[in-house]
């Protein structure tokens, strides 16, 4: 199981090219281990246990502090992971879908070689009311494996706009296989409106100022309409951009930020050079959206563009 919601670092080994020169240039330059890229938000391995027995919940909202409480009392019956050894580790794990990067994630601790684990802890969130009913709950059971992945025992999904706010009892709920909601967190997070283009070297003419000695690849960000609205004032936007393999800082661009605007216009050109025309083959560019606040910034969409396959 991925549980990072964030930038990962990954390694890529690739051929170090002539320094680019201006503020909206990089080159593709070798890597050794940096942090950039989103390669996975959402993905798992769930391993091949079916989901099976029941945890029980009680759901209520502080109303004084402005807090959404989980109170995570048992579970029982759950699947067995280690058939050898007749043993599983699990923990409960929540997230507010479809703001899962925003949010994060809240586990509980981890029992150890039982399937009818007692935890009696309470998982907390500071959100208003308004934006909490707009969101759907997802609760879901692992396995905890500190030398692999984590298996997943089962889940359950609450969509907080219809729940019972007065119903504040622990109550028994099936867990239920893996949902697709879960796992991509929304089906639409909205559309980018984009052009990308190759200048191969020295196509310009001899005569042109701007004549790249090397290829450049431009990419224009337009806007951005139909983002998640996060909270009631919109979002503050921005776009990163990469041209995958490479994750170095010299390969990553970003645009201004847009304030309060779930429609974005950037207008916002991005240029790489280095390139040459077989580079192309390897190639991948990436644009990701993100909401900026000032702790931290929070994964809000991406698309990937071009012929590489890494």
């Amino acid at each position: 199981e991925s549980d990072t919601a964030s930038e990962i670092s990954f390694q890529f080994n690739r051929h170090k090219k002539t320094p680019s020169i201006g503020s909206h240039s990089s080159d593709m330059a070798s890597v050794s281990s940096v942090s950039g890229s989103v390669l996975s938000v959402y993905s798992g391995d769930f391993g091949s246990v079916d989901a099976q027995g029941t945890v029980e919940f009680a759901l209520d909202y502080d109303e004084k502090n402005r807090e959404f409480q989980v109170h995570v009392s048992q579970c029982k019956d759950l699947a067995v992971v280690d058939e050898k050894k007749g043993r599983s580790d699990p923990y409960v794990k929540t997230y507010l879908l479809p703001d899962k990067a925003r949010m994060g994630k809240r586990k509980t601790s981890v029992k150890k070689r039982t399937v009818n684990p007692i935890y009696n802890e309470v998982l907390r969130y500071k959100i208003e009311k308004m934006v909490l009913l707009i969101q759907k709950l997802n609760l879901s059971v692992w396995h905890n494996d500190p030398l692999g992945r984590n298996s997943f025992l089962g889940e359950i999904e609450v969509d907080l706009a219809s729940w019972d706010w007065s119903n504040r009892k622990l109550n028994w709920y099936p867990l239920k296989p893996r949902s697709l909601s879960a796992v991509n967190g929304v089906d639409h997070r909205g559309v980018m409106n984009l052009s990308i283009k190759y200048v191969p070297p020295g196509s310009l003419g001899k005569m042109c100022p701007r004549n790249p000695p090397s290829g450049e690849v431009h990419i224009w960000v337009k806007d951005v309409k139909d983002l998640l609205q996060l909270r009631p004032s919109g979002v503050d936007s921005f776009v990163k951009c990469y041209v995958l393999p490479d994750t170095s800082k010299k390969s990553y661009q970003k645009t201004r930020v847009i304030k309060r605007d779930t429609n974005p216009v950037f207008n916002h050109t991005i240029v790489y050079d280095g390139f040459h025309t077989e580079d192309l083959k390897d190639a991948c560019v990436e644009l990701t959206v993100w909401d900026h606040e000032k702790l931290t910034n929070h994964f809000l969409g991406g698309i990937r563009l071009g012929l590489g396959t890494g």
